[in-house]
């Protein structure tokens, strides 16, 4: 059992990291909030969590300002070593969640933006001109030229067909932010981990560098060691 520096609590060897083993950059802003921690003192993983959440969000306000709600769900979500990242709701699953009006929107935005459409109300329009230019309907054009019932069908059908339009791209734009809020959130908790491991990495490789020399130094004072001792023989 280790105790912990921060906390003073007793912490299983497994969880317990030694100061010295912490990164440079968390270890000075951890020494920073603790000036009194001994050198050779031992911090809890919880702990560090806790420092390392800190230090994250303190990076952060350095450099983009004031924390949005959005960073600090980031943060939160590393401070518990949790998921930020959602499955993406199926046609289904959003046609469960969306009310009768939104889904009726949507039928009517695909529809009239299909060729479907297209087709359909042209060949509406053409068989309403050439019934009412030949006047086939009992020898009385119903709408005779210029077509003023047709020019009033029309304008009616623009006029609710176009708020319906605009109902379902104000929900696909809403479905739209809301992707790139999850987006955001994930790119930056990837970039934070990544600069993390970079960080890391650095440290690991900084030490190994400087045990390899002290490796060296140590088979070098051996070598002369055992090269006087020859000569000594000699």
């Amino acid at each position: 059992m280790k105790k912990c520096a921060i906390t003073g609590q007793e912490t299983p060897d497994h969880l317990a990291v030694p100061l010295s083993a912490i990164r440079p950059l968390l270890r000075t802003f951890i020494l920073k909030r603790h000036p009194d921690l001994p050198a050779e003192g031992w911090v809890s993983r919880s702990a560090l969590d806790e420092l390392r959440s800190a230090y994250i969000e303190d990076a952060l306000q350095n450099e983009i300002g004031e924390l949005t709600e959005l960073e600090r769900e980031v943060i939160d979500s590393i401070r518990g070593r949790e998921l930020i990242a959602e499955r993406p709701e199926t046609e289904e699953e959003e046609d469960r969640t969306a009310t009768f009006g939104e889904r009726l929107s949507d039928r009517i935005a695909s529809f009239g933006g299909s060729w479907r459409f297209i087709l359909l109300f042209s060949g509406f329009l053409a068989v309403w001109i050439i019934l009412n230019a030949l006047q086939l309907f009992g020898g009385k054009a119903v709408d005779p030229y210029p077509f003023i019932l047709l020019n009033l069908l029309l304008s009616c059908i623009a006029a609710l067909q176009a708020p319906i339009i605009m109902m379902s791209q104000n929900r696909q734009q809403d479905h739209d932010r809301k992707e790139a809020m999850r987006d955001y959130q994930v790119n930056l908790k990837a970039e934070l981990e990544i600069r993390h491991l970079h960080e890391k990495m650095d440290h690991l490789l900084l030490n190994h560098s400087e045990r390899l020399m002290e490796i060296q130094q140590y088979q070098t004072e051996l070598l002369q060691r055992i090269l006087g001792e020859k000569e000594s023989k000699d």
